[in-house]
């Protein structure tokens, strides 16, 4: 849990970057890639986490610049990068000016919840995460080279000169 805001905005700075680093990696081809008939679309999981940010932001009692319809999905994998860069300096931003260290502590109803405002971030940044895990399979699929996120990915061990499976 956060005990402070710089602390909360160093991780979401790392983990956003990351994050971008997979959306700016998507073609506009691949955004149609999809495991099956029931699930989200590879653009469809970059975009839920591009347009649901701000709303748990706003259901968290953070107020940003603007939420973005669910529905409106572009077509654009470059867009959606984009909006995320956006989003996340605005998140970061928006919670500087809010938030004190001090109001972390506060309880907050979410989604159903009594929670501290703390725990509130921590659910922010885990969203992004697993999503971006979901992401990184699909793009697999639709044939792109996946970049690293906690350490070098498939791809990049073997220009390193190393077989990933080794190691």
């Amino acid at each position: 849990m956060y005990t402070s805001i710089s602390e909360f905005i160093d991780e979401w700075n790392q983990e956003s970057a990351s994050t971008q680093k997979i959306l700016d990696t998507l073609t506009d081809e691949s955004l149609q890639q999809k495991v099956s008939a029931e699930d989200r679309t590879l653009g469809e999981i970059a975009w839920h986490i591009v347009s649901s940010t701000p709303g748990m932001l706003m259901e968290f009692g953070v107020t940003v610049k603007g939420m973005l319809d669910p529905n409106n999905l572009p077509t654009s994998a470059r867009e959606i990068a984009e909006i995320f860069r956006n989003v996340s300096a605005e998140t970061s931003e928006a919670l500087r000016q809010q938030w004190t260290d001090e109001s972390l502590k506060e309880m907050r109803n979410v989604f159903g919840m009594e929670m501290p405002k703390a725990v509130t971030l921590s659910l922010l940044i885990k969203h992004i995460i697993h999503h971006r895990g979901q992401m990184t399979v699909l793009m697999r699929q639709a044939g792109l080279k996946v970049p690293g996120v906690y350490g070098p990915s498939r791809e990049e061990w073997s220009q390193l000169g190393l077989d990933a499976n080794s190691i």
